[in-house]
């Protein structure tokens, strides 16, 4: 069997839906071997769950090798983070190193294994992408976030410490004390008992929920949408390309081309 038919082969197999759903499964057997390592066993348990977790890997390596051979451009393999990601595990996996000081390591990459899913469901993996790109347009929210987090807890310090100073005893605490008002966390009970003094209190920590709870959240879920659309009408793209299709800009640059003859003409 020569080397194309090897690569045909392996192209077939990794885009058939039922090899797709094995690696699924293997991914969740995996997250589940991982569970049970957690919990008190046995040592004649513990050897088959070792014995599974070796059978996984390579079934992963497995996995690995056909998406390599099935790329039709080797060198642009290792171009794609996931690609790298995936064989970081897989390599590292495969490295006998429960019984030395590289344990806990080993042990560590086993469990970021289940991290596989996202690099293999596109849908995942488009989600995450999105997230990451949000990142920087998030640190400016972020930022008018904590400005507003610290003007209140500094607010809070100032007047509410002589009546609680458990929850308002300094900046610090203030801060983890608000946290815990954005989020809802029997936030009633901190309010009420500082209306028990304040009586006007309340415009103190409704101001602040609307300001964070209602207005900047809001804001963050707005821009990971916009970004997921960006990123979903990009894949779109790309895949019509792919697929021989054509996209909105190639039409535009033909329809160019159509004026600039007609008006030659």
């Amino acid at each position: 069997m020569n080397f194309s038919k090897i690569q045909s082969f392996s192209m077939q197999l990794k885009s058939n839906k039922i090899f797709e759903l094995f690696v699924i499964g293997i991914i969740v057997f995996s997250a589940l071997v991982i569970g049970a390592k957690t919990h008190d066993i046995s040592s004649s348990v513990m050897k088959v769950i070792n014995l599974l977790d070796w059978l996984i890997t390579f079934i992963f390596l497995f996995e690995l090798v056909i998406r390599f051979i099935a790329e039709e451009n080797k060198k642009r393999f290792f171009h794609k983070a996931w690609n790298v990601f995936d064989t970081l595990i897989v390599v590292v996996s495969l490295i006998p190193i429960e019984d030395s000081e590289l344990a806990l390591i080993g042990r560590l990459i086993r469990i970021f294994r289940v991290m596989r899913m996202v690099s293999f469901v596109p849908e995942l993996r488009l989600l995450l992408n999105s997230l990451l790109r949000a990142l920087p347009q998030l640190g400016y929210v972020v930022l008018l976030m904590f400005i507003i987090f610290y003007i209140y807890a500094a607010i809070g310090s100032s007047f509410f410490a002589v009546i609680n100073p458990v929850l308002w005893g300094d900046i610090s605490i203030s801060m983890l004390t608000l946290f815990r008002v954005m989020t809802f966390e029997d936030w009633t009970d901190v309010m009420y008992e500082i209306m028990d003094v304040h009586s006007l209190s309340w415009i103190y920590f409704l101001s602040f929920i609307f300001l964070t709870t209602f207005a900047f959240l809001n804001m963050v879920i707005g821009i990971v949408v916009n970004v997921l659309e960006d990123e979903h009408s990009k894949e779109k793209e790309a895949q019509d390309k792919e697929d021989g299709k054509l996209t909105i800009e190639d039409l535009s640059a033909q329809i160019e081309e159509l004026k600039k003859i007609i008006a030659q003409k």
